[in-house]
């Protein structure tokens, strides 16, 4: 059966994971749903039940869902940037998806952000597309997007393999550490260059197409682990959070299970910080002023082009 082919490398595993990460994402799968059944999924994905239950795994291994025997899976945590959840109290629990909607308000669209990949970002920059598309917004005169990231051939104090769980199907010794790491820095340089790629694709289009009068993506890489994530709105609003570090069950391509050290992303909380002029002294506009200015230091002097 086709659904077999390529299910033992990572593109058809990573094709589903994306997928059904970004319906809990955008509310199709909502805090408390169960998923469809296994074979559903591998029908309607085209891949095996084998390559589905990975991606549970995963999913599982995120904190995103749950799953039980004889009761499925269900989503068991909301993921803080969900594209639907209203933002009822933006003091206190804002999320991504109201500050990309305003930044793609203004006539010009304009996001510094620094990150560990950009695949948060890269989910709600293609839902803009979308909407600027199907004319549920107006287009902007201009997009200026700022992308800092770190240097993916780095040494991380995450993203490091801790040791084997389980062996490969019919491999008697697990593969040695150093190898497993070699693997897990692969996978995330894999994660990082596949969602910068569709994020500026996602707005280069824009322009190409003639929907946008000008869009423009710069992406620049610093040698510098992220111990959170930050995203400006120059001179009007930040979000901020960090990066919570967690223990995992990561399943590599050849189907060796590890236990890593990685870092929660959908999940971290954020802060918001809004630029207040009437009060050049308030909170927010000090925090705003010198997290720009971190910035714009590190884009300039620490930084290089991608």
């Amino acid at each position: 059966m086709s659904a077999e082919r390529g299910d033992s490398g990572g593109a058809e595993f990573e094709r589903v994971l994306e997928n059904l990460r970004g319906r809990i994402t955008d509310g199709t799968y909502a805090l408390g749903a169960l998923l469809p059944p296994q074979r559903e999924l591998a029908q309607e994905f085209g891949v095996s039940r084998d390559t589905v239950q990975r991606v549970l795994r995963e999913l599982k291994s995120e904190r995103l869902v749950e799953s039980r025997q004889g009761s499925g899976t269900r989503v068991v945590k909301e993921p803080i940037h969900s594209l639907t959840r209203p933002q009822d109290d933006p003091l206190i629990r804002p999320t991504l998806a109201p500050f990309i909607n305003r930044a793609f308000a203004q006539k010009v669209v304009q996001l510094d952000v620094f990150t560990l990949t950009s695949e948060s970002l890269d989910a709600h920059i293609r839902m803009q597309a979308l909407r600027i598309r199907a004319k549920e917004i107006p287009p902007p005169e201009r997009i200026e997007v700022r992308l800092l990231l770190p240097d993916t051939s780095m040494e991380f104090p995450y993203l490091r393999a801790l040791g084997v769980k389980k062996a490969a199907d019919g491999r008697d010794e697990a593969p040695p550490l150093d190898r497993l790491q070699a693997q897990i820095q692969e996978r995330f340089r894999g994660i990082s260059a596949r969602h910068t790629s569709s994020l500026r694709a996602s707005l280069i289009d824009l322009e190409t197409e003639g929907v946008v009068p000008s869009a423009r993506v710069e992406i620049r890489q610093v040698a510098m682990a992220p111990p959170f994530k930050l995203y400006l709105r120059p001179k009007a609003e930040a979000l901020s959070g960090p990066y919570e570090v967690l223990k995992r069950t990561i399943r590599l391509d050849d189907g060796t299970e590890i236990e890593a050290l990685d870092v929660l992303g959908l999940g971290s909380t954020l802060l918001r910080y809004v630029n207040d002029e009437g009060d050049p002294n308030s909170t927010g506009s000090v925090y705003m002023g010198s997290m720009q200015a971190w910035f714009d230091s590190c884009w300039e002097h620490l930084a290089t082009p991608v």
